[in-house]
């Protein structure tokens, strides 16, 4: 089987996309995306958080609302709000966040290449997270929700994705957030076979954001070779949207701690000196380079670099999520997993230091650090490795949107 394929998608009409196109169901709770989705009958919402349509109370994984996820899309189909597209096709999309522009291939990716490694994973999933994407795919008989992935920047594809922008979209809408998603039809055969030529020849791509969107993806797929006769379907790949790497935005993920493990600051201080240089900074420290870190506590900013000679030669050790866990978060504030206790939580880069600041001087937390971005590069590197990434090393910004494109496994 191919890496990629293109598919004949399902979309909203483009006349119709400003009312379908929704934030993605994993960033809002029912509540947020109940409120998102008032007086807008035909936001995807209904469909990828179709709990909003049952009772306040009831469990989002309740078989309920797997079943109204399945009604809701069904209804958009009667209506003629979403629409299969008559052929396979690539499509390309180009989100626009801050200045910072991305342009991107929508294709089916190969789950068995996905079993295989060569669509390469940096991150464990949970079960019930898994669970949950598998019954949503089961109930539509479709995937939703595309996975983010990134391939080596090469000039060739990148080139053909660029000549694209430069075509009349199907879709060109600005979100709430200030988002401007665009959408691209790619239906010539010369350019698809091209397309399809130039990913067959890479080693991998790889997963950015939605390892349990793939994962269960695959799972979906070892039930349907179980049941169906056989032959290439087109439950044996998944939806995704792929984009040079080097156009990824990755920011800041931080970490805020309830307490400092019954140490004073100045005892706290004291200790990190012996792994990091200790600078007191007159604002809120954004590190500029990787191993530099932020530190805030008592109303006080510092700058903390970390000795050089105990940054590893390591794919994963030498991140800067595993020199501060392994060096200071681990050994002084004594939290081992980062996963389970419950003493730390993170804050996705997008939400800004001053949210570090505010629950730190609130009393919630008693400690903060700030993060410079993970890199492409990095992440490509311990994919490669076959490794995993600690938990909360990226935070990837813009989101994909929900609604612009389905992946139909009839």
């Amino acid at each position: 089987m191919p890496l990629i394929k293109p598919f004949a998608g399902l979309r909203p009409v483009p006349e119709r996309a400003s009312e379908v196109v929704a934030p993605p169901y994993d960033v809002l709770n029912s509540a947020e995306a109940r409120e998102r989705a008032a007086g807008r009958p035909w936001s995807f919402l209904h469909i990828s958080k179709a709990e909003i349509d049952l009772a306040d109370d009831i469990d989002p994984y309740d078989p309920a609302v797997y079943a109204k996820s399945a009604e809701n899309l069904q209804k958009m189909l009667d209506e003629g709000i979403l629409i299969r597209e008559e052929k396979p096709c690539y499509y390309a999309y180009r989100l626009i966040m801050d200045g910072h522009s991305q342009v991107g291939l929508v294709a089916a990716a190969s789950v068995a290449d996905y079993d295989t490694n060569r669509v390469r994973k940096h991150e464990f999933t949970r079960p019930a997270k898994e669970n949950d994407r598998v019954r949503q795919i089961e109930a539509l008989n479709a995937q939703t929700g595309p996975v983010l992935l990134a391939y080596k920047s090469q000039a060739d594809m990148d080139q053909i994705l660029e000549q694209t922008t430069k075509q009349t979209p199907l879709v060109d809408e600005t979100a709430d957030d200030g988002v401007q998603h665009t959408f691209w039809l790619i239906d010539d055969d010369a350019t698809i076979e091209k397309l399809s030529a130039g990913f067959e020849a890479m080693d991998a791509i790889y997963i950015a954001d939605g390892h349990h969107r793939s994962a269960s993806a695959s799972r979906v797929a070892k039930t349907h070779a179980n049941s169906d006769a056989g032959g290439e379907q087109n439950s044996d790949y998944f939806l995704s949207v792929i984009y040079p790497h080097n156009q990824m935005n990755i920011l800041d993920y931080n970490r805020v701690i309830k307490d400092l493990n019954g140490l004073s600051k100045e005892e706290v201080l004291e200790k990190i000196k012996a792994s990091f240089t200790v600078t007191e900074a007159s604002a809120a420290v954004r590190p500029t380079k990787a191993t530099e870190f932020g530190m805030y506590v008592d109303g006080q900013w510092y700058r903390l670099n970390i000795n050089t000679e105990l940054v590893p030669n390591d794919p994963v050790a030498s991140l800067d999520v595993s020199l501060l866990a392994d060096n200071l978060i681990e050994p002084i504030l004594a939290i081992a997993d980062q996963r389970t206790d419950t003493r730390i939580d993170f804050v996705g880069g997008i939400r800004g230091l001053g949210e570090l600041e505010k629950r730190v001087n609130s009393g919630e937390m008693a400690i903060a650090f700030s993060f410079y971005p993970t890199s492409m590069e990095a992440l490509m590197a311990v994919a490669d490795a076959g490794e995993v990434m600690p938990p909360k090393s990226t935070w990837f910004e813009p989101k994909l949107a929900d609604g612009l494109i389905s992946h139909v496994l009839d």
